[in-house]
């Protein structure tokens, strides 16, 4: 498990390569992966919010300046640069369905992971995943209808949020406070603790390659469209890296936050996203989930990037 901690980077990347090449060799086979995304992603989350003790997070709560810089970031700043780069997407209804989805969602998982490699204040981000997830909940549908007008935006369904926030956020959380108040009582609990907490890489691994295994049969042979979309999330990218590290100086965050708030401004809630792309009509579904997916593909390689060069820019 150490060997996995120091090489998890790569172990990521290796899982991305392989979920790639069965989902081309295998399509007919890969595409039943689907239905384990849910139930492996809300162990991830059980296994991140382990990480961090419930004391700590009553001591760190997310408040000061961190908790209002990144939502600024999330809920002012996100929404007018994807009102900018929206012109930029194809002429497509599921398609722009899809994008706006998932860059309107900030991340509540692996966003955490990377931000602790970067040296990033990861407690307060993980106390700060329920606000955001509520948040994304509630305003989505008030994006969709901006962007979009009242029909397309009436076909997204909030019950999908409800049900991800209780499986991904609520149960997890609820189960990890449980398992650390066991063991601090018991040697059973310190041994179930500690074999979750050593599950971390395994579980990221496990979640990347369905995820990636499951959706791409479902990236036809329309290269253009893909690489104007991508195009877009690179642009996206770039911008929130710059205006979330100058934000975060700007409110006078210390290191560890500042780097968080870059990650927190960047990284986009994908594997949350998925079921609701793939919960659409079934003129959407497809494509929306498509889009979602080929976002978590340029945002992995993103990520990995920024872990070397955000401890060098915010130091």
């Amino acid at each position: 498990m150490a060997a996995l901690e120091r090489h998890q980077v790569a172990c990521y990347l290796g899982a991305l390569a392989t979920a790639m090449l069965v989902g081309v060799v295998l399509p007919g086979q890969s595409v039943h992966l689907g239905g384990a995304i849910t139930p492996l992603l809300a162990a991830l989350l059980f296994v991140t919010f382990l990480q961090v003790p419930v004391a700590q997070l009553v001591r760190r709560p997310p408040a000061g300046r961190f908790l209002p810089t990144i939502l600024l970031l999330n809920f002012v700043v996100v929404p007018v640069l994807v009102a900018a780069l929206f012109p930029l997407l194809p002429d497509e209804r599921a398609v722009e369905l899809g994008v706006l989805l998932v860059l309107l969602c900030p991340c509540v998982d692996y966003v955490i992971v990377f931000a602790g490699l970067a040296g990033g204040d990861a407690a307060r981000l993980l106390a700060a995943t329920p606000v955001l997830l509520v948040l994304q909940m509630l305003a989505l549908p008030l994006y969709l209808w901006l962007f979009l007008g009242a029909d397309l935006a009436s076909v997204v369904d909030p019950w999908p949020f409800l049900q991800a926030f209780g499986a991904l956020i609520v149960a997890p959380l609820a189960l990890a406070w449980a398992a650390q108040w066991w063991s601090g009582r018991a040697a059973a609990g310190r041994r179930v603790v500690g074999a979750a907490t050593a599950a971390m890489v395994p579980l990221m691994a496990a979640v990347l390659f369905v995820v990636v295994a499951s959706q791409v049969p479902h990236l036809d042979g329309r290269a253009g469209r893909w690489w104007s979309v991508a195009a877009v999330y690179v642009l996206f990218i770039a911008v929130m890296a710059v205006v979330g590290g100058l934000a975060s100086r700007r409110a006078g965050l210390d290191t560890g936050e500042r780097r968080a708030a870059i990650f927190a401004g960047v990284t986009r809630n994908s594997l949350v996203v998925l079921p609701l792309a793939l919960a659409l009509p079934d003129a959407f579904a497809a494509t929306a989930a498509a889009v979602v997916l080929l976002q978590t593909l340029v945002e992995l390689v993103a990520m990995v990037t920024m872990v070397r060069l955000v401890p060098r820019w915010v130091r």
